[in-house]
């Protein structure tokens, strides 16, 4: 089940790549949760419910550019979450913006049903039972 997990979130990131914000709802359990870290982007630390949720990812991707997306360094399988670090770049209506972050993704029933932010990857591992040595070996 995990690989299959791992392909669920590899089409969420191909989904916001590509600005199809209606298939990354669909990935998305109707009681999905996101967590972000304090001082998030939305300044919201905790959004509950796929409504909810998907307004807050179409208002931030309505800030950026057409250009913006998700650079993935790397997808690591944990059995029923998957952990994916990657740089969000874009440029919007401001300055050229940048940011590294992990996230964890749990899954449930094949969708998507809780997303952690951590701004600390080794952090977001632990969360997950994992070392860097770890992650390594399994990718």
């Amino acid at each position: 089940m995990s690989q299959e997990n791992v392909e669920v979130v590899r089409d969420a990131f191909g989904a916001w790549n590509a600005g199809e914000m209606g298939a990354l709802g669909d990935l998305c359990d109707p009681d999905v949760i996101v967590r972000g870290f304090e001082g998030s982007l939305e300044g919201q630390e905790l959004t509950v419910g796929r409504e909810s949720v998907m307004r807050g990812f179409e208002r931030m991707r309505e800030t950026w550019d057409a250009d913006a997306a998700e650079t993935i360094t790397d997808f690591i399988d944990a059995g029923d979450r998957v952990v994916a670090r990657f740089i969000w770049r874009g440029t919007g209506h401001g300055p050229a913006f940048g940011l590294e972050v992990t996230a964890v993704y749990t899954l449930r029933k094949g969708k998507i049903f809780l997303v952690e932010y951590f701004r600390d990857h080794a952090e977001a591992l632990e969360a997950v039972g994992l070392s860097e040595q770890d992650a390594h070996a399994d990718s």
